[in-house]
């Protein structure tokens, strides 16, 4: 179907329009729908606004995205004016629509909101103000008893004493024997010592009553960067999961001058149906566990089961995975083991008890002696509230397809944990190193993959990064946000960006930030200047790296449908890449310029990094370079944009070994060579790639990568290893083809005999 557009005109305007135009007042009547068009963002706005003004609710201009590139505005919201918690007014409304910006310049519907969570006016009263209730007359008793002091302290408590007037003891409410205390309703004005307290209680609150509850958002301090208040909400808020509703009901906590915790807003309405009673065991969560690394700045080091064992999570899914899933994985497994005889599966026992799991099979096992150099640990599964902990190993292949290196059921989040995987996924590649790892921020990870990679870098995962900008940064001014964006994507150097960071910290009186001087600390690990340079096969930067199952198997996938899902997605991605490879072996890429050096990349990559590497090349037409300095073998190059002043790198090339590299670093993050370096090597008339910049990763032929392995100079182990995966999946696909009929049986077992002769 074709996109509609919509022209929406300001309020003041609509009515001489109408008045003369009967169509034009159809289409301003129309609903809001994904795929509306619009000229404008302005226009988008008066058309939602025009809109609610029908309905009978306000809008507000909601957030906005920035072009990583130039800083333009790129897409925006536009919410119920209830959206929200900031004011009194604001009830968290769901409400919204958010518009895109296409390269044609239209500006188009891609999400959409319909659904409020408050009451609606009549239609054409939307400019009425809304009229507030009184707030509850608070009992003199109930005042009183908040006034009291707070004598004792918890610790008493927890000896045996009284819990202080108008403060909740969370350890005074748990359940007792087998039946349940009752616990008293939430209201503002409760009190909590602190806020892991308040969490709790709000936790076995929603326990008795038949929901989950998330952790929400929180708010900190300008001055010192600590929470000031926070919210917790039901599992259910929100959009960004199928199984979210946009329910409204929270619990909103807020530090007072005493260190106490006071709830000062509430909702307890759902707008989904409450389940039964769920059960929780006196364990250690990771919600908890999010408590303390937030107040600690995320430096925790050591065991957080030890530090406190009183917190409530959902029964423990060690105990899942080897009670419930070990069995049904196992079967699988022995299954997948007579079928393929590189398939290999470990699993970590603790106490005779089965903790985490982890398997690959051979083909995975095969590409990882291909593309093993970047290796990207998915942990998606922790953005929601999950069923299984379902972890993947995924690597980028010569096509820039995701590859499956391995998965894992991981049973906690602890360094021993991610340490036990990374090592048995190290012994299942044959000692396969990797040059960089893409996993989340957490301290346990970090920890890990310095023991067990060393040397190899680290990179963030862009969607934690994200999480915990918009987390950190919602109480910022707009113009800090602009500006914070600027320094971290813009920086050209290492200098530029210390400057630009310290001054933007200064001018907004953020010294004392904790959370700001964590990430300066960490830049190195998520700051495009300094990801540059290390090789990550072109995974961009910023991005959220694609799951390899996608929507098929996740955190929620229940155990009946999680191995035929497993399977079915495995199998759609592996054939995807065997038409690739089909189209790189049998179909040649057209050339546009004739020159040797595109004639030589056209026989050795595939079709998707030749025309990366084709593109470079044509672009290189419109650059002008300049030698600007000359000593013995080397000389250096100022390469810049004809027309454009401000895009210019800095080449410099050696005769000696024909080196070359290049200011903006695309080789070594990506292993294609730039236009920058393609404009030297056209001025030096050099007419073919040196060998050392033709990656084997990205080549359509495996064979050839052991080839070029022997020749660089790596180690007798990963050499052997490269070449018995090669072969076995060489001999894999002769089984395949060989045994589709008697007479391909008959071709594949006389041309593997012939070729055993020459081996013996």
């Amino acid at each position: 179907m074709n996109p509609m557009v919509v022209n929406a005109f300001p309020v003041g305007i609509v009515h001489v329009i109408n008045s003369g135009n009967v169509e034009s007042e159809v289409d301003l009547r129309m609903e809001p729908s994904v795929g509306l068009e619009f000229d404008s963002s302005d226009e988008a706005r008066d058309f939602y606004g025009l809109y609610a003004m029908r309905v009978g609710f306000k809008i507000r201009t909601g957030q906005l995205y920035r072009s990583r590139r130039d800083g333009s505005v790129s897409s925006r919201r536009f919410v119920c004016s209830k959206e929200g918690f900031q004011l009194n007014s604001r009830t968290g409304c769901p409400a919204f629509i958010r518009v895109q910006r296409r390269d044609s310049g239209k500006w188009v519907i891609d999400q959409i909101q319909k659904d409020h969570n408050h009451e609606l006016g009549l239609e054409g009263e939307n400019n009425s103000p809304v009229l507030q209730q009184k707030p509850p007359v608070v009992p003199k008793s109930l005042v009183e008893v908040l006034r009291r002091p707070k004598v004792k302290l918890l610790g008493q408590i927890e000896n045996g004493g009284s819990s202080p007037s108008g403060i909740i003891n969370f350890k005074r409410q748990k359940r007792g024997g087998d039946g349940r205390q009752p616990l008293p309703e939430p209201y503002t004005g409760l009190e909590f010592n602190t806020a892991n307290e308040a969490y709790e209680y709000y936790q076995s609150y929603a326990e008795s009553v038949g929901f989950r509850v998330r952790i929400g958002q929180l708010f900190r301090s300008k001055n010192d960067g600590s929470i000031t208040s926070r919210r917790f909400v039901c599992s259910k808020e929100g959009f960004q999961h199928p199984s979210r509703v946009g329910c409204g009901a929270f619990m909103r906590i807020k530090k007072k001058d005493s260190e106490s915790w006071m709830v000062d807003r509430l909702n307890k309405d759902h707008n989904h149906d409450l389940g039964e009673q769920m059960v929780y065991e006196n364990k250690f969560s990771t919600a908890s566990k999010k408590f303390i690394e937030e107040e600690t700045n995320g430096m925790v080091s050591m065991d957080l089961g030890e530090m406190n064992t009183g917190k409530l999570i959902k029964r423990s899914r060690e105990s899942k995975i080897g009670t419930d899933w070990y069995p049904v994985l196992l079967e699988y497994f022995q299954t997948r083991q007579a079928e393929d005889t590189g398939f290999f599966y470990s699993v970590e026992v603790d106490n005779g008890s089965c903790r985490s799991v982890f398997w690959a099979d051979g083909r995975s096992r095969y590409s990882c002696s291909q593309f093993g150099d970047v290796v990207i640990l998915d942990t998606s599964y922790r953005k929601s509230n999950y069923v299984v902990p379902f972890a993947t190993f995924v690597g980028v292949n010569h096509h820039k397809q995701p590859v499956l290196l391995g998965s894992a059921l991981i049973a906690n989040e602890s360094k021993e944990c991610f340490t036990w995987l990374f090592q048995t996924w190290f012994k299942a590649m044959s000692s396969c190193r990797p040059k960089s790892v893409i996993a989340d921020q957490d301290i346990a990870i970090q920890q890990a993959i310095t023991v067990v990679f060393p040397g190899a870098h680290h990179r963030f995962s862009s969607w934690q990064i994200r999480a915990k900008e918009r987390e950190n940064l919602r109480s910022m001014p707009i113009e800090f946000r602009y500006e914070y964006e600027k320094c971290i994507y813009e920086s050209q150097t290492t200098v530029e960006f210390n400057t630009t960071w310290n001054s933007l910290v200064n001018k907004y009186n953020l010294k004392g930030n904790a959370w700001l001087q964590q990430m300066y600390d960490k830049r190195e690990s998520w700051v495009p200047l300094y990801l540059r340079g290390k090789f990550f096969a072109g995974i961009p930067i910023g991005e959220t790296v694609e799951s390899f199952f996608g929507t098929q198997v996740n955190g929620q996938t229940p155990l009946r449908e999680f191995i035929p899902r497993y399977e079915q997605g495995l199998e759609q991605r592996r054939e995807d890449e065997r038409k690739e490879d089909f189209n790189s072996f049998n179909l040649q890429s057209f050339s546009q310029t004739k020159e040797a050096i595109e004639e030589q990349c056209r026989r050795l990559y595939t079709f998707t990094i030749f025309k990366i590497f084709q593109d470079e090349l044509l672009q290189s037409y419109s650059y002008i370079g300049i030698k600007t300095y000359e000593e013995g073998t080397i000389c250096r190059y100022l390469v810049r944009q004809s027309g454009n002043e401000n895009d210019k790198h800095a080449v410099t090339f050696s005769a000696v070994n024909l080196s070359v590299n290049c200011s903006c670093q695309m080789f070594e993050f990506e292993g294609v060579l730039c236009r920058h370096v393609l404009k030297v090597f056209k001025l030096l008339n050099i007419r073919e790639l040196p060998s050392q910049y033709i990656l084997p990763r990205w080549l359509r032929n495996a064979e050839y990568r052991i080839l070029c392995g022997a020749e660089s100079g790596v180690s007798s182990q990963e050499l052997k290893a490269f070449m018995i995966w090669s072969l076995r999946e060489t001999a894999c696909k002769y089984v395949e083809c060989g045994t589709t009929s008697v007479e391909k049986y008959k071709l594949a077992y006389e041309i593997m005999r012939e070729g055993g002769k020459k081996l013996y």
